[in-house]
This record gives C-alpha cells, structure tokens and sequence, in this order.
C-alpha cells in the first residue's frame, strides 16, 4: 500500500516542480519580446503555435491514443479557451487599466481553484500544506505588487476578476478532467483551443506599429513561449497526479520565485521591500506544500 501511495507523490512534485522552473525561466526571459518590438498580441500567436510539437509530441509516445468522446473534447477545449480566453482579456485590462493592480489581482486566481477543489472534489491537508496555501496567497499579490500611477476607469478591475475566475475555473477542471480523460488528450484539446483565439489576437494587433521580424523576433519568442508551453504539459501532468488544492499555490508561487533569483543573478534586479517579503513568504510556503506528508485523495464510486 506505501508503494502505491508514494509512487503518485513522487510523480506530482516532479511534474509540478518542472513547470515551476520552466514557468521561472519562462518569466525571466518573456519581457524580450516587446523589448525588442515583438508585440504581445502577436506573442499570444506564437505560444499558440508552439503548443503543437509538445501535443503531438506525447499523442506520438501514446501511440496516438487520441480520445475523440464528447467528454474529453468538452473538457480539453473549456480548459484551453478558459487560458486563452483569459490571456485574450488580459490584453485589453492592460490597456485601460494599471498593470500594478491587474496582475495582483490575477494572481489570486488559485483561490478559486482551492474552494472549488475543496468543496466539490473533498480535497483536503493536513496543517503543514494549510499554512502553505495561506503563505502562498497572501505571497502572490505581493509578488506582483508596484505603484505606479492613476487609473483610466474601473473597466479593468471587471475584466482582472474576470481573468482571475478562467485561471481559477481552468485549473480545477484540469484536475477534474484527469479523472476521466487522459493528460494527452487534455493537452491536445488545450492546444486546438489556444489556436482557435490565435485569429484574435492577429486582429487586435496594432500593424501601425513597426514589428520585428527577425531572427529576435518571432525566433527569439518561440524559444522563449516553447518553455511556456511545455510548462503548461507538466502542469496537466501534476494535476493528473496531486491534489489541486497543493498544485495551484505551488506552482503559481514558484515560478515567480525562480524568475525573481534568475533577474536577481543575471540582471542583478533587486526587488523592492514588498516583492522581497513575498518573496520569502513564496519560498517558505512552497518548502511547506512539498514537504507535506501525502493524504490519500478520496475516490468516488
């Protein structure tokens, strides 16, 4: 019996850590794009794209073992939409509202996931993992907390809680359609529904502009979103195998403390005294959630 409870602790941490360290690098390097006049529309269209190797990638391992019932098909694509459709919003909060309060606001998104996974999947932890989710939300906004100037409206606030609901509602039903689909086909219906919003994106970019399209541009950004999408694959599997309400803070506070050492050693970017004690929250809550003896995870009949 010890076996077969282990087995699927050690399968989760991995996968979860993997997408907190592509997910940290991810974020340390995803602001070249614009930098180097990329826009984010047109990133979006890129991500989308480089979701496809990584899909086909593990169809091909599965024998292309694709499953093609109702269920898997509703469940892959809500799944997919709900990011892309967050990220689609996203672009237009941050052009009418301040991004110092948008991504903040965002980043509770794991709350929703941990109520819904709570009440309606009868998960549950013992006190080391409740004070880590409690340490890793208090630690998100801060994480993502600046001051800036004033506002353009209360549209944005609408459409921040609007995203914060998707990314919250996405990753309780990753976790919910694991139980009867395959990861694999998960994350190929995740990837048809990121391309279906990519024709969004393409309109909504502003073409007045200049656009790079050399080997910095496009190039560069694949290399960079490729880390994002495979980060995306690891989280269907460490869904697949861990409790959401463990996975969602974890990874969501994680990978912000990865992209904070990485700009700390390479661009020697010092947070700010807020960042910094979230930074430390984010550290102490994650070394709680892995360290938080495994409970069996109730099955229905």
């Amino acid at each position: 019996m010890s076996t077969v409870d282990t087995a699927p602790r050690r399968r989760w941490l991995a996968y979860a850590l993997c997408t907190v360290a592509l997910w940290g690098v991810w974020g340390a390097l995803a602001g070249l794009s614009a930098q180097r006049g990329f826009p984010d529309t047109l990133v979006y269209c890129v991500w989308a794209l480089t979701m496809v190797p990584p899909a086909l990638f593990i169809l091909w391992r599965t024998g292309w073992q694709l499953d093609r019932s109702p269920r898997a098909i509703a469940y892959g694509l809500a799944i997919g939409l709900l990011g892309a459709g967050g990220q689609m919003l996203l672009f237009k909060a941050l052009t009418i509202g301040p991004a110092y309060f948008i991504f903040p606001i965002i980043s509770l998104s794991p709350v929703i996931t941990i109520v819904l996974s709570f009440a309606l999947l009868r998960e549950r932890t013992g006190w080391m993992g409740a004070l880590g989710i409690v340490l890793a939300l208090v630690a998100l906004p801060l994480l993502d907390l600046s001051f800036g100037g004033g506002t353009q409206g209360l549209g944005w606030f609408a459409l921040a809680l609007i995203i914060m609901a998707a990314w919250g509602i996405q990753a309780y039903f990753m976790k919910l359609a694991n139980h009867t689909v395959s990861a694999e086909s998960i994350f190929f219906y995740m990837m048809v529904g990121a391309l279906l919003l990519a024709p969004v994106a393409w309109a909504m970019t502003d073409w007045s502009q200049p656009i790079n399209t050399g080997l910095d541009g496009p190039w560069m950004t694949a290399a960079i979103q490729v880390l994002n999408a495979v980060g995306a694959l690891m989280l269907v599997y460490a869904f697949r195998y861990g409790k959401a309400i463990v996975v969602a803070p974890l990874t969501n506070a994680g990978a912000p403390l990865v992209t904070a050492v990485l700009s700390l050693v390479f661009a020697s970017v010092v947070p700010g005294p807020l960042k910094m004690v979230g930074l430390a929250l984010a550290l102490v809550a994650s070394l709680l959630l892995v360290l938080e003896p495994e409970r069996p995870i109730p099955h229905d009949a």
